[in-house]
């Protein structure tokens, strides 16, 4: 399925979203109070357009981001070497290790999505991704990954989720239509350095034409106007019980474990934040309706069933 949305209409879109008339008001902020946000990198487009734009109208509150991996940011939260008002992590593991080492209280989920592959319209492959985008039930997306000098991207498994989650989707995919190797045919090793780039880097490679083919959460690739390829939802992780209906998926790299998480996005006020009513208003409005709807309209899904999380 490809996007058809531009980068000007992407700015118009969250324009019109953030000016329309939003019935949340914090009447707590004086002249555009500073808010600090570290939010998982694949946020990036949403946050510092129409969010930052709606937070300033609604809240009266000037939105600093940083945008990087989840649990490098996790890391970077425990260990003390950063102090944002509010943590915003995509799936649940970065942000119960906030949880337990005290840093919050709770974390709200108020985002779903799912993995797709992203493609570029300047690969010479383009219209086999087109082809595959048509039936992605026949999941022939996999065997154009396959093709000999395919330059595809990911980011680092180690400190990002998504760089986990792609090789989980492969790994679901190799059981699922049981081909045995896909994995290594597809990614190669785990830690793959022709594959690794930094998460905000590498959609604009796909842009650009550097990369064939990258992995993707489904709200990605539009704000760069760029077409993508969805998955069956029997390994584009959107369901919400992956571990006790893939038991055996496990990724190992040294000493670390991991296994396939929900891809739902979860929102914490932190206990240190220099700013405490102004993160709890920012969370309370991205789980209202204004929030809601202008995550609706870049292509998040609603959490649905996702609970809040606890140490």
């Amino acid at each position: 399925m490809a996007m058809n949305t531009s980068r000007r209409s992407f700015l118009q879109l969250a324009l019109a979203a953030s000016a329309s008339a939003l019935p949340f008001k914090w009447a707590g902020a004086k002249n555009l109070a500073p808010l600090a946000v570290a939010y998982a990198g694949s946020m990036g487009s949403l946050m510092e357009g129409p969010v930052k734009a709606g937070v300033a109208k609604s809240l009266d509150l000037d939105f600093h981001g940083r945008a990087q991996g989840s649990n490098a940011l996790a890391q970077l939260i425990i260990g003390g070497s950063i102090r944002p008002d509010v943590f915003i992590s995509v799936t649940p593991g970065p942000m119960q290790s906030v949880l337990k080492a005290g840093k919050a209280m709770a974390a709200d989920p108020i985002a779903h999505t799912e993995m797709v592959i992203g493609y570029s319209p300047k690969s010479r492959f383009a219209n086999k991704f087109d082809q595959a985008a048509k039936s992605p039930e026949k999941n022939e997306v996999f065997q154009v990954l396959q093709e000999p000098g395919l330059r595809f991207g990911r980011t680092d498994p180690i400190t990002d989720p998504q760089g986990r989650n792609i090789i989980f989707t492969v790994m679901l995919a190799e059981k699922s239509l049981q081909k045995p190797g896909l994995v290594e045919t597809i990614l190669g090793p785990t830690i793959n350095e022709k594959q690794i780039f930094t998460e905000p880097t590498v959609m604009a490679r796909l842009q650009s034409g550097e990369l064939d083919a990258a992995s993707a959460y489904k709200i990605q690739p539009g704000s760069f106007n760029l077409p993508f390829v969805p998955l069956p939802k029997a390994i584009n992780l959107s369901g919400e019980n992956l571990q006790s209906e893939h038991p055996e998926v496990k990724l190992i790299v040294g000493e670390k474990s991991w296994v396939p998480e929900p891809l739902i996005y979860y929102a914490a006020v932190l206990r240190d934040a220099p700013n405490p009513r102004g993160a709890t208003a920012f969370v309370e409005w991205l789980k209202g309706a204004d929030g809601q709807n202008i995550l609706r309209h870049f292509q998040y899904d609603a959490p649905s069933s996702a609970k809040p999380l606890h140490p």
